[in-house]
């Protein structure tokens, strides 16, 4: 933990994820790179190929002396499992009707790992003070934000239609990361990593 860095009273804007592994990532910045190149006229904001997670609980802005209890939520729940398969496949966007404002790759999880583990951080984070997530967990990675309504459509349908061959990993471990915004796009530091049990 870097929390230290931080000044009193600070918050930190903070996530649970998945870490996706270096060559996965190369593949995804790739397709990235050919819809950039299709479609430059369109207005979006393109995730860079380190930032590519699978979020599991975003919690925003957390004040710093609480992150170590956070760290250890998240430990919690990377200890009650092993490894687990995580399946990276096909394309989409949100919302489904009406002009996309983002675009995404899937995950599928056949087994519903990845949902126990979810419904697991979402436990140990609330025994731990942090609201829970309202909203249904839909594991994707999400790849760009678009701007502008313009051209929105003819690019969410050239994502889907490029589509993307499935990839599997095995997760090994659960991080805890902060996003600090700026002008440039968010920058990411983990600062915490949990392995699984076996993992």
């Amino acid at each position: 933990m870097k929390a230290s860095d931080g000044k009193p009273g600070e918050k930190w804007r903070v996530f649970i994820a998945i870490e996706i592994p270096k060559e996965i990532r190369g593949r995804i910045a790739q397709h990235i790179a050919s819809l950039r190149d299709e479609a430059p006229d369109v207005r979006a904001s393109w995730n860079r190929e380190e930032n590519i997670h699978l979020t599991l609980k975003f919690l925003g802005d957390v004040p710093i002396n609480r992150l170590e209890v956070l760290s250890q939520a998240a430990k919690q729940s990377a200890q009650q499992l092993a490894s687990l398969p995580v399946s990276i496949e096909g394309c989409g966007a949100f919302p489904d009707r009406g002009s996309p404002r983002v675009l995404w790759i899937g995950i599928e999880d056949p087994g519903g790992a990845l949902n126990r583990l979810n419904d697991s951080v979402e436990e140990n984070c609330a025994r731990a003070g942090f609201a829970r997530e309202k909203r249904t967990f839909n594991p994707h990675l999400t790849i760009a934000r678009v701007r502008q309504p313009q051209g929105a459509r003819r690019l969410a349908e050239l994502h889907q239609q490029k589509g993307f061959a499935k990839a599997v990993f095995m997760a090994s471990d659960l991080s805890l990361i902060r996003s600090e915004l700026s002008s440039k796009g968010s920058r990411y530091t983990t600062l915490a990593r949990h392995g699984f049990v076996g993992g």
